[in-house]
C-alpha cells in the first residue's frame, strides 16, 4: 500500500508539473524567439533514437526507451555505464560482480531480468552494444563516457533486432563519429576528494574533402575508500586509462565507411568488499575457530580426537573474540580485515568497421564487422577476515568476432529490415578457489592438523558459435496508425573442455592462463577433455501497434519474446555423476507492454506498463559449497514506468523518472543433490519495488556566459543482491543527492564546474554476496562517501 500511494503521489506530481509546464509554455510565447536564439535552441526539438535499427523520433517509437545525449550525460553527471541506474527506471547496473572480484565486471538487470554470474560460462541477460557491436562478456561492460554521442536504454526483451541475450533489454552506446571538413576538439581535467585526478581530450581532424579522423584519450586516478588494516592497501581505487581512434570515409552521399578502435586498461587494488556477517555454526567458520584454539569453539560434527584442547565444550557458542571466526571480525563499513592477496585488473580492446551504402531510392545496405579481446583477473578474500576461509582467483581471456549484414527497405508507408548475424567467441578461464575445507575427510584432517588447506584449480576452455537471421516489417495503414511484426531465428552452439583439480600446495601456480593440457599434481582430478557440446535454438518474435491519438500523443501496444542460451557448469569440488559436466538450458521471457508518449513542446511525459512471464530461470543452487546453475524457476514481473522532462526556453530544467516493479517467484523446481538458494515468496535479485529520480537545474544568462546550478536526487526501496533472502547483505530504502554549479560560455569555449557527489553522505550498499549456510560468509560493498570535485573544460 505504501508503494501504491507513492506511485499515485509521484504520478500526481508529474501531472501537476506537466500542467504547469503547459501553462508556462503558453505564457512564454511572447518574446520566446529572442530567448531561444540566444540559447541556440531549435523549435524542432526532436530526440532521435535507433531502437529499431533505423533513425526515428523517440516519441514515435513503440519501445520504452531512456535516451540521453552527450549534453544530457554531462549535465546529469553520468560518467560511466554504472551511473545510468541513477536516471533510468527499472535499471540496476552494478560493477564488481559478486563472484569475480573484478571491478570491471558488470551485473546488469532491467525489470528484474539479468544475470548474477559474471564468468565466461554464463551469458549476460542484458545486451550492451557499442556502435551496434555486441559486448559478449561482463568484463568490458563498465564503459567510461568520454567521447560519447549518446546512450539509449531499451527496456524489455529486444530479441528480434538485437538478438543475443537481450531478454531483459539492451543498452546502446554510440560514440562520436568524425565530422568531415571540421577541425575541432575538446578537453577537460578534474580534481577532487581522495586525490582524484582525471583528464580527457578528443580531437577531430579533417584529412581531405572525403576523409576525417577522430582521436581521444583519458585517464582516471583516485585513492580507494576502504582500507585493509593488514597491509594498508586501499580498496575501491580508480586507476584506468583509455584510447580511442576512428576514421570516416564518405566519398559520396550514397556510401560511407566508419572504422573505429578502442583500448582500455585498469590496474586496481581490488573490489572494496567488507565483512557483513558470519554463521559461526557453519562448517568452515567452526573448523577455523577450532583450529585457532578459540575458547568455546565447537565443530558441527564428531571430534576427530576427543579431548583435544583445540576443541571447546560441545555446542557452546564461540565467544566474541577477535581472534576467532565470528562477528568480532566486523570492522566497519570502510575497513577490511582480510589478509589474502587481492587485485583487480582488466584490459580490453576492439576494432570495428561499419559500411553503409544506398543502393536505390528504396534500398540501403549496412555491414558491421568487429573483433574484441578481453583479459581480466580478479582476486578476492571473500570472508574478509584474517583466516583462510574462502579466496577466489579468476583469470579470463576472451576474444570475439562478429559479422552482421542488414538490408533496409523504405517504400513510403512500408519499412522493412532483413539481416543476418554471426558471432564467434573463445574464452579461456582459470579459477583457483582456496577453501578451508572441501567436503572430503582427508582434507578436513589436513586442515585440523595445521595443513595449508586445499585449492581447487579449474581450467575451462569455452567456445560459442552463434548464427541468426532476423527481419521486421512496419506498415503505416494511415498517417496515424502503424503495425509492426518481427521475427528472429537464433542458433547457438557451445562447447566446453576443462578439468578440475583439488590441490594442497602452499603457493598457487603461476597466475598466467594455463593450457588445458597442464594438469597439476595434487588431489582428485575431474577431467573433461573431450569437447562437450550443446546447441540452443529458438524462434523469437515481436509485434506492436502504434496509434497517434493527436499530434502530441502517441500510444502503443507491444508483444515480445526472447531467450538466453544455456551452457555448462564449470565449477566443481566433487565430481558430477559419470564425470560429465552438468549443462543448463536456455531461459525464456514473454513480455506485454502498453505505453503512451506525450510531446507538448517543452514538456515530455512517457508512460509504460508491462507484464513479463519468466520461465526456466537459470538459478544458483549449491552442491555442498559450490554454486551451480540449474533451470529451476518460474516468475512473473509486472510494473509501471514514467519519465518526464520540462526544459523551458527561459532556463528551467526538470528531469524525472520512476518505476514500480512487482516480482513474484511462482515456483522453484527441486534439484536432487542440490540445495536451492531461493524459494517461492522470496525476491529476485536487484528488483527494488520502487525507483525514482528527480533533477532540477536553472540556466541564468550572464552576457555570453550561462550559470547553471543543478541538483539530482535518486531514490530506491529495499534491494537484495543475490537470489534468496539474506538480511546481512540487503539494502534498505535510501536516497542519494548530487549537486553541481556550472559556468559555461555560450556555444564552444570554457566551462568550469564544481560539485558534490553523495551530498548528504548516505552510507548505502551497492553490491553483496553470501554463502552463510555452507561457507558461513557474507560480504558487501558500500558506495563511496561524500566527495567534492572541480572540473575545467574547453571546446573549440
Amino acid at each position: 500500500m505504501k508503494i501504491m500511494r507513492g506511485i499515485y503521489a509521484a504520478s500526481t506530481c508529474l501531472s501537476l508539473v506537466a500542467a504547469a509546464g503547459l501553462s508556462s509554455t503558453a505564457l512564454a510565447q511572447e518574446g520566446e524567439g529572442e530567448t531561444q536564439a540566444r540559447r541556440g535552441q531549435s523549435e524542432a526539438n526532436i530526440i532521435v533514437v535507433t531502437a529499431r535499427r533505423r533513425e526515428e523520433s523517440l516519441q514515435e517509437t513503440p519501445v520504452a526507451i531512456t535516451a540521453l545525449s552527450a549534453e544530457m550525460l554531462e549535465t546529469r553527471q553520468i560518467q560511466q555505464t554504472q551511473d545510468l541506474e541513477r536516471v533510468t527506471p527499472s535499471l540496476q547496473f552494478k560493477s564488481a560482480g559478486q563472484l569475480s572480484g573484478t571491478s570491471a565486471a558488470t551485473v546488469v538487470f532491467i525489470r528484474g531480468i539479468g544475470q548474477l554470474d559474471p564468468t565466461a560460462a554464463v551469458d549476460p541477460g542484458v545486451g550492451i552494444y557499442i556502435d551496434e557491436v555486441y559486448v559478449g562478456r561482463a568484463v568490458g561492460g563498465a564503459i567510461d563516457f568520454g567521447d560519447i554521442a549518446g546512450v539509449e536504454v531499451l527496456r524489455g526483451p529486444q530479441g528480434t533486432l538485437f538478438g543475443r541475450n537481450t531478454i531483459g533489454g539492451a543498452i546502446l552506446v554510440r560514440t562520436k563519429q568524425p565530422v568531415l571538413g571540421e577541425f575541432s576538439g575538446k578537453g577537460r581535467v578534474r580534481i577532487g576528494d581522495d586525490n582524484l585526478r582525471e583528464g580527457f581530450a578528443a580531437l577531430n581532424l579533417p584529412l581531405g574533402e572525403t576523409v576525417a579522423a577522430r582521436v581521444s584519450g583519458g585517464f582516471r586516478k583516485r585513492d580507494g575508500y576502504v582500507t585493509r588494516i593488514f597491509d594498508g592497501r586501499d580498496l575501491g581505487n580508480d586507476n584506468s586509462w583509455s584510447l580511442g581512434g576512428s576514421i570516416k570515409w564518405e566519398p559520396s552521399s550514397d556510401f560511407d565507411l566508419f572504422i573505429r578502435g578502442d583500448y582500455n586498461k585498469r590496474d586496481e587494488n581490488g573490489a572494496p568488499f567488507v565483512f557483513a556477517g558470519i554463521n559461526e555454526t557453519a562448517p568452515v567458520p567452526a573448523i577455523v575457530s577450532v583450529g585457532a584454539g578459540c575458547p568455546g569453539a565447537t565443530i558441527p560434527f564428531a571430534p576427530l580426537t576427543p579431548g583435544d584442547p583445540r576443541f571447546g565444550a560441545p555446542f557452546v557458542p564461540a565467544t566474541a573474540d577477535a581472534r576467532c571466526a565470528n562477528d568480532a571480525q566486523a570492522l566497519g563499513k570502510f575497513t577490511n580485515g582480510g589478509t589474502a592477496p587481492v587485485t583487480s585488473t582488466s584490459e580490453t580492446w576492439g576494432l570495428a568497421a561499419t559500411a553503409r551504402a544506398t543502393l536505390s531510392d528504396w534500398l540501403s545496405f549496412k555491414s558491421i564487422t568487429s573483433y574484441r579481446k578481453t583479459k581480466s583477473r580478479g582476486v578476492r578474500d571473500a570472508d574478509n577476515t584474517p583466516f583462510e576461509i574462502l579466496t577466489t582467483d579468476l583469470t579470463t581471456n576472451s576474444e570475439q568476432f562478429s559479422q552482421e549484414f542488414q538490408f533496409q527497405f523504405d517504400f513510403n508507408r512500408l519499412n522493412m529490415i532483413l539481416g543476418g548475424f554471426y558471432y564467434n567467441e573463445k574464452s579461456f578461464e582459470r579459477a583457483t578457489v582456496l577453501l578451508a575445507f572441501p567436503p572430503s575427510p582427508p582434507v578436513i584432517s589436513s586442515v585440523l592438523a595445521g595443513g595449508p588447506g586445499s585449492r581447487d584449480l579449474q581450467l575451462s576452455d569455452l567456445k560459442t558459435d552463434s548464427v541468426a537471421a532476423f527481419g521486421e516489417v512496419s506498415y503505416e495503414l494511415t498517417d496515424d496508425l502503424e503495425l509492426s511484426v518481427g521475427a528472429r531465428y537464433t542458433k547457438d552452439k557451445k562447447s566446453y573442455i576443462g578439468n578440475v583439480s583439488s590441490l594442497f600446495p602452499s603457493t598457487l601456480p603461476d597466475p598466467d592462463p594455463l593450457p588445458t593440457e597442464a594438469i597439476p599434481d595434487g588431489g582428485p582430478l575431474y577431467i573433461y577433455y573431450r569437447p562437450y557440446r550443446k546447441s540452443f535454438s529458438a524462434l523469437t518474435g515481436s509485434a506492436s501497434i502504434r496509434y497517434n491519438v493527436t499530434p502530441w500523443l502517441s500510444t502503443y501496444l507491444s508483444y515480445a519474446n526472447s531467450f538466453k542460451s544455456g551452457g555448462f557448469n564449470t565449477r566443481y569440488n566433487a565430481p558430477p555423476p559419470g564425470f560429465v559436466p552438468v549443462p543448463f538450458d536456455e531461459e525464456k521471457v514473454t513480455s506485454y507492454e502498453v505505453g503512451a508518449k506525450f510531446d507538448l513542446g517543452d514538456v515530455r511525459l512517457n508512460l509504460a506498463a508491462f507484464r513479463a512471464d519468466y520461465k526456466d530461470i537459470q538459478l544458483i543452487f549449491r552442491q555442498g559449497v559450490v554454486p551451480l546453475l540449474f533451470n529451476a524457476g518460474k516468475a512473473r514481473m509486472q510494473g509501471f514506468e514514467a519519465e518526464f522532462s520540462y526544459h523551458t526556453a527561459w532556463g528551467l530544467q526538470i528531469d524525472a523518472g520512476l518505476s514500480h516493479l512487482d516480482d513474484q517467484i511462482r515456483s522453484v523446481t527441486d534439484i536432487p543433490g542440490a540445495t536451492a538458494t531461493i524459494a517461492p515468496g522470496d525476491e529476485l535479485p536487484l528488483t527494488p519495488s520502487f525507483q525514482g529520480n528527480l533533477g532540477i537545474g536553472y540556466e541564468v544568462l550572464l552576457g555570453s556566459w550561462t550559470l547553471t546550478p543543478r541538483v539530482d536526487v535518486s531514490y530506491q526501496t529495499k534491494t537484495t543482491f543475490i537470489t534468496g533472502s539474506v538480511p546481512e547483505i540487503e539494502q534498505g530504502d535510501y536516497a542519494v543527492t548530487n549537486a553541481s554549479l556550472t559556468l559555461a560560455q555560450d556555444g564552444k569555449g570554457l566551462t568550469v564546474q564544481a560539485g558534490v557527489q553523495n551530498l548528504f553522505n548516505e552510507h548505502y550498499k551497492v553490491q553483496g554476496n553470501a554463502s552463510l549456510a555452507t561457507l558461513g560468509y557474507a560480504e558487501v560493498i558500500y558506495a563511496r562517501p561524500r566527495a567534492w570535485y572541480m572540473q575545467v573544460g574547453y571546446a573549440f
